[in-house]
């Protein structure tokens, strides 16, 4: 009610409930960090935001500007690369700390099965039907698994993505060094990245090379799209950006053909709109296939549930001994299944 007094009238005391006692803030004082290998050729603002989980990021660049946080005692801007062995004061700054229902939320750890590992990187092999990180409606993936499964690892990032329906080859990076470097390689085009796809019916032998400018949008219900760009007339011709996918037939199933896809650029649905597009969607394709064939392979004698995409090959340089390293995955059980009984 709004604008009127009551008169309280006396009443008799009532028993209260005791209030849940609050989580402490954990006191607040100065810090001196050591860079450490997984931490070396990161930007300052970047190493404060993983160090200071919980602080807004307004605040974190508030007491940069401030001269709050020192590097080797001098002031430091947000851009400073730090270096191994850098000693970084970081100033007292309270971050509660998470309630007990958010702590029962986290990842539970899980490993995945591994292709290649040393003390510079990991390389697993990723289901499908997982995300390789939390976000959008995913509470976690598989970077926040391996986090908790391995939790005497100072660092631990994603080198480059999969789609959530995609299976395969996955690199992560287990030092700072060694992320940047495999992160140069994927964005100068300098890996070899090959994928088993099954397209829906009878892929055209002579079409080898698609390369077709691709533009990533949001559509009305706020999902993340992608659609070809072939006129320099259409609005979003300059935002497009050119995707090369090259195709081999590895099979002819009659309802289906099995191919290999070579991507010479890594953006966003490239194999997935580049081959719908070309009039043959991927089998299982949730966004741009044919659902009325998806749903009835789901529903039919071959029992199919996902999308046919696999990342079975992938070739980079080691990025300490420049080695040439070559991954593959096996395709999956239900994948080899469905070629080999069609």
């Amino acid at each position: 009610m709004t604008g009127r007094i009551i008169e309280a009238k006396a009443r008799r005391p009532v028993a209260q409930s005791p209030k849940p006692a609050q989580t402490p803030m954990p006191a607040a004082k100065v810090r001196l960090q050591t860079v450490d290998e997984g931490s070396a050729g990161q930007r300052l603002d970047n190493y404060l935001l993983r160090e200071l989980k919980g602080v807004p990021k307004t605040h974190i660049y508030r007491v940069i500007r401030a001269g709050e946080v020192r590097v080797n005692k001098g002031r430091a801007q947000a851009d400073t690369r730090l270096e191994l062995g850098d000693v970084v004061r970081i100033p007292p700054v309270r971050v509660a700390e998470r309630p007990a229902d958010a702590l029962a939320e986290l990842a539970p750890p899980r490993e995945f099965p591994l292709l290649f590992e040393d003390e510079h990187l990991l390389v697993i092999d990723k289901p499908a039907g997982v995300a390789v990180h939390g976000g959008s409606g995913v509470s976690f993936g598989v970077i926040e698994q391996l986090r908790r499964a391995r939790p005497q690892a100072k660092f631990l990032e994603l080198v480059h993505r999969l789609d959530k329906e995609t299976s395969g080859v996955l690199v992560l990076a287990k030092k700072r060094s060694a992320l940047t470097h495999l992160q140069d390689q994927f964005r100068g085009r300098e890996t070899g990245k090959t994928y088993a796809a099954l397209v829906w019916g009878d892929w055209p032998e002579k079409l080898k090379v698609i390369d077709v400018a691709l533009h990533k949008f949001l559509d009305a219900d706020g999902e993340r799209r992608v659609r070809q760009v072939t006129s320099s007339h259409d609005p979003a011709a300059e935002q497009a950006k050119r995707s090369i996918t090259l195709v081999k037939v590895v099979k002819r199933l009659g309802w289906a053909t099995l191919l290999d896809v070579t991507i010479k650029t890594g953006r966003t649905h490239q194999i997935r709109v580049h081959l719908a597009e070309a009039g043959h969607a991927i089998v299982g394709d949730p966004k741009y296939g044919d659902f009325a064939k998806n749903r009835d392979m789901a529903r039919g004698p071959r029992r199919f549930e996902r999308m046919f995409l696999h990342a079975r090959r992938l070739q980079f340089a080691h990025p300490q001994t420049t080695a040439q390293l070559v991954c593959e995955a096996p395709l999956p059980t239900e994948c080899r299944r469905l070629i080999e009984t069609a």
